[in-house]
């Protein structure tokens, strides 16, 4: 047969015809068809009829050549994962900041068509699942690969490429990246994809949008996760109220915190999070927790989700050897994005009572310190570690600055260096990294011996700056591969950063070592409870409660509705920002219908039925879109598993940074938003 004549009438019918080729996958649990819009979806939609499977989209966007966007040098998929063609980025020259600008655009074009399209529906599940990835056709095929390398962070059972046509090279080319690949046709004179098509008329986004409607109702089961908003009603309202025995509302008083601290017993890590890094409430109730924790549990320090080397002169403040004359400006070297996160009044308050409550302290041994967990600090870690060898050894210092000198070539953005090196294993500065940590590492037992506290303390703050020079090194390789690859890298060091500590103070101080954490629900959280679990991303949380069990205690932070200090864009201005109302089906909806203002739940051992199944929880970071609410700021979660205790805050005011902006001292209105929530 002519190969003209195997021309498919439109994309229905090419997806009617694609159909018979997959019934294979008719048989046993029903696979989920995801069409790559727009083109893709109606070719999907007599798919996933013809299968009986559930329908949706997965989202990919092309990374157009800056001077001729045609030009694919490679595409990007829902959830952040890009597949770049390096050969042709070196060729022409294309910059970081020029990658970083295409990539930004095109993924805040993602998040604004899953909005568009899904409305109020929420992504079907995949997690185990045979997945079949539908387009209308493969040219080259970068828009598919990069579906695939985003799929997989679901963990889906299987992925299944089907399409009506595709180039020969590309069909066999990704058998070697998907389980199966099914191409109806492959022309060897293919040309291009629209060739194959009598009506290859350019799908809208109300036919998106139609379809994926249809298919809904279709299958309605299939649309929406296990809990739905519907399902948590009244009911679950009432029910939760007949536990009123667990919960302790909050009144400001000395006894506030006392259940807490039962839970904690003899635990010897508490981790406090935030359902966002600028509510005042969150910091408040961290700090008079963490108060307690020192003066009747003998915590010995506190460890922040911020830069090692920035918060360690806020511990020289505190432990009486610095010469900063007050907690602003221990607090100076939080000067990266976001600064408001640590440089805010509620930390300034924190740090003095820390600095007065050491000062009553003869023994430096029982003195509370504040450390820093997080690895944004390359550059300025690798300052720290020369200046420390300077002092100690001129010939160590040179060597240090020679192996370091890897990273001249890529400037101060760290960005920059791991966009080179994952185009060029080569300029990798790897082994250079590990080479000065494992130098320090050979010293460190002597200077133990012979030093006092002091220079132990010194030599652990340059041997952490080493080894978070090492680890951020990888994580900035990380980031260009894919968000978990980056988020792991992330949470694995912060609990290399807190078990090393631990163990310090230890030695230091010749007895158990107590540690209060203070960081971010999505990492103090267990993510085995959480979807992040499912596309393979661990946390702070569940590594601490896999090593220490019950010795761990994980605190969750809620909040329904305020204000918030936020930007709206990377690197952007602090805003006093509105937070719209928790959406239905959210577990702070139900505490806010089931109890409202503020309380604490212990979760550790408690029946709960209402939050057992998985519901939506917020997450706010250092941005706040409000306008993409949904899919900007909610996960699913199983609370009662992945907290040990909750605090409830249900409305809630923005912590006052200390350098406020114009945009800060003028709140958002609830009229200036456009949708009502």
């Amino acid at each position: 047969m002519d190969e003209r004549s195997r021309r498919f009438r439109d994309r229905r019918d090419a997806g009617r015809q694609l159909a018979k080729k997959l019934d294979a996958y008719k048989n046993g649990d029903p696979a989920v068809v995801l069409g790559l819009p727009r083109g893709g979806v109606p070719v999907a939609f007599e798919v996933a009829r013809a299968l009986g499977a559930p329908l949706d989209v997965f989202l990919v966007r092309k990374l157009g050549v800056p001077t001729n966007p045609e030009l694919a040098m490679g595409a990007v998929a829902s959830g952040g994962v890009a597949v770049l063609d390096p050969g042709l980025v070196r060729a022409l020259g294309v910059d970081m900041g020029t990658l970083r600008e295409i990539l930004g655009r095109e993924l805040a074009e993602i998040e604004r068509r899953e909005l568009l399209y899904r409305g109020d529906r929420t992504p079907i599940p995949l997690a185990g699942r045979t997945v079949v990835l539908v387009d209308d056709g493969l040219a080259t095929g970068s828009s598919m690969r990069a579906a695939i390398a985003g799929l997989r962070k679901h963990e889906p059972a299987r992925v299944v490429v089907a399409v009506p046509v595709g180039a020969p090279d590309t069909c066999e080319a990704l058998r070697s990246e998907a389980d199966d690949v099914v191409c109806t046709i492959t022309p060897d004179a293919f040309v291009a994809v629209g060739l194959w098509y009598d009506d290859f008329t350019q799908t809208d986004d109300d036919e998106v949008r139609a379809l994926l409607r249809k298919a809904a109702a279709r299958r309605p089961s299939e649309s929406s996760r296990p809990t739905s908003p519907a399902a948590v009603g009244e009911s679950a309202v009432g029910s939760l109220r007949q536990l009123g025995d667990a919960l302790r509302p909050l009144d400001g008083g000395l006894h506030d915190h006392d259940a807490l601290l039962d839970l904690v017993g003899d635990a010897s890590l508490v981790l406090l999070g935030e359902a966002s890094h600028g509510t005042h409430e969150f910091y408040s109730a961290r700090m008079e927790i963490t108060q307690r924790l020192v003066t009747e549990k003998g915590f010995s320090a506190i460890a922040i989700e911020g830069d090692w080397p920035d918060a360690y002169r806020v511990n020289r403040y505190v432990l009486l050897t610095s010469g900063d004359e007050g907690a602003v400006e221990a607090l100076a070297d939080f000067r990266r994005f976001p600064s408001w996160m640590w440089r805010n009044t509620a930390v300034v308050s924190l740090v003095e009572w820390l600095r007065q409550h050491n000062s009553a302290i003869a023994d430096e041994r029982r003195r509370v310190g504040f450390y820093g967990l997080d690895l944004y600090s390359l550059h300025r870690s690798i300052q720290m570690v020369i200046e420390y060898l300077e002092r100690l050894s001129p010939e160590a210092a040179q060597r240090a600055r020679e192996r370091y000198a890897c990273f001249e070539y890529f400037g101060d953005d760290p960005q920059r260096y791991g966009y080179y090196a994952n185009l060029d294993p080569e300029a990798s500065c790897e082994p250079e990294v590990v080479a000065q940590l494992v130098d320090l590492q050979a010293t460190s037992a002597e200077l133990l011996a012979k030093g006092g506290i002091l220079e132990a303390d010194e030599h652990f703050y340059a041997e952490q700056n080493a080894r978070l020079a090492m680890n951020a090194e990888a994580y900035y390789r990380a980031v260009f591969r894919g968000r978990d690859g980056s988020w792991n890298l992330r949470d694995s060091h912060m609990v290399e950063t807190l078990e090393a500590l631990r163990a310090h103070l230890e030695k230091t101080r010749g007895g158990p070592a107590k540690i209060v954490v203070w960081a971010h629900n999505s990492h103090v959280g267990d993510a085995r409870a959480t979807e992040m679990g499912k596309q393979g991303e661990h946390t702070v949380g569940q590594l601490v409660r896999e090593r220490h069990g019950s010795d761990a205690v994980l605190v969750g932070f809620t909040t329904y509705k305020g204000t918030v200090s936020a930007a709206s864009t990377w690197g952007g201005p602090v805003e006093r920002k509105r937070v719209r109302p928790a959406l239905a089906g959210s577990v702070e909806a139900l505490f806010h219908d089931a109890w409202g203002q503020r309380f604490f739940l212990p979760l550790r051992g408690v029946q709960m039925r209402e939050l057992s199944p998985s519901l939506l929880q917020r997450a706010i970071g250092v941005i706040y879109v409000p306008e993409t609410e949904r899919w900007s700021h909610y996960f699913f979660s199983r609370a009662l598993e992945q907290f040990d205790a909750v605090y409830h805050f249900d409305d809630t005011r923005a912590v006052e940074p200390l350098e406020r902006e114009s945009l800060w001292d003028t709140v958002e209105l609830p009229e200036t938003y456009p949708f009502a929530v």
